[in-house]
């Protein structure tokens, strides 16, 4: 639990990094990628490279370039249209699509979680209903695809290492996740990214600095280490804390005329799509 709340209070302040400091500014690409690269120097040196079972190194592979790869790509880029508040609330579904993945490896429908997909839809409307635009839409969808890579990673993971148990500490073999998100996020640098939209004043290489080293080194380490120590319903509600603690600090120090009447309402429905998602799963989300 402590690995878990300690990164719920990175992932809280880094949402407002990026959003204030780095989008719109910065080049989303190149964002993710020294990321990546950050991340990878502190992890790669401690990487085993031998006794680890390939199976274990593809897994970790996949799993990278999706919780990372995928997720940190379309979190970027929503933050073109959206607004900090906006894009907290919306990865309050991240527990809806742990439990689609986990039904789906389970062979389970749960009709609950599709209807569950049209009321937080519903509440994203609420936020917006004044400035509704395809824009506005985009970016919603891009969240949730964030918020399915960024579940499969942590289900993936949990079952990855609960099927090639190991005595080497998870760190020794945590190195090949970087390399995964390294494979997602060059090609997309490569291919899409902006070289006039590179970081120009000290502060912005300064927030990469710490969203490299702090939040995706030690905080997506700490996260998925934690995700293997509690139960289901403790992960799913540590994966919405970040939430209102990242509003807080969103709101408090630099969204202090955000209309909250909106964000109040509208995030409600979005918990309570959350909630339904709930309804018909007869087990926990992932077993301990």
């Amino acid at each position: 639990m402590g690995y878990l709340l300690f990164v719920t209070l990175i992932q809280a302040f880094s949402f407002s990094l990026i959003g204030e400091y780095l989008a719109g500014h910065v080049d989303s690409y190149f964002a993710v990628l020294v990321r990546v690269l950050l991340a990878g120097l502190v992890f790669i040196p401690l990487t085993r490279w031998r006794s680890v079972e390939p199976a274990f190194m593809r897994g970790m592979l996949l799993i990278g370039a999706l919780q990372f790869g995928v997720t940190y790509v379309c979190l970027y880029l929503s933050f073109r249209v959206l607004t900090v508040p906006e894009v907290l609330l919306f990865t309050i579904l991240t527990p809806l699509h742990v439990t689609l993945i986990e039904d789906a490896l389970n062979r389970r429908f749960n009709p609950w979680a599709l209807i569950a997909a049209l009321v937080a839809v519903a509440g994203a409307a609420v936020i917006r209903y004044d400035r509704i635009n395809p824009d506005f839409f985009m970016g919603f969808l891009l969240l949730q695809l964030a918020n399915f890579t960024y579940a499969a990673g942590q289900v993936l993971y949990k079952h990855l290492v609960a099927r090639h148990p190991s005595d080497l500490p998870h760190y020794r073999r945590f190195g090949y996740f970087y390399l995964g998100a390294l494979a997602v996020a060059l090609p997309a640098f490569l291919l899409f990214g902006k070289q006039n939209f590179l970081p120009e004043a000290p502060l912005q290489w300064g927030v990469l600095l710490f969203l490299g080293l702090v939040s995706t080194a030690l905080g997506l380490y700490w996260w998925n280490k934690g995700a293997c120590l509690v139960n289901g319903g403790t992960l799913a509600v540590m994966n919405n804390l970040h939430v209102p603690v990242g509003l807080l600090i969103n709101l408090l120090i630099w969204n202090q005329h955000e209309e909250l009447g909106r964000l109040l309402l509208g995030g409600s429905v979005i918990l309570a799509a959350v909630w339904i998602s709930r309804l018909g799963v007869r087990q926990p989300v992932i077993a301990h």
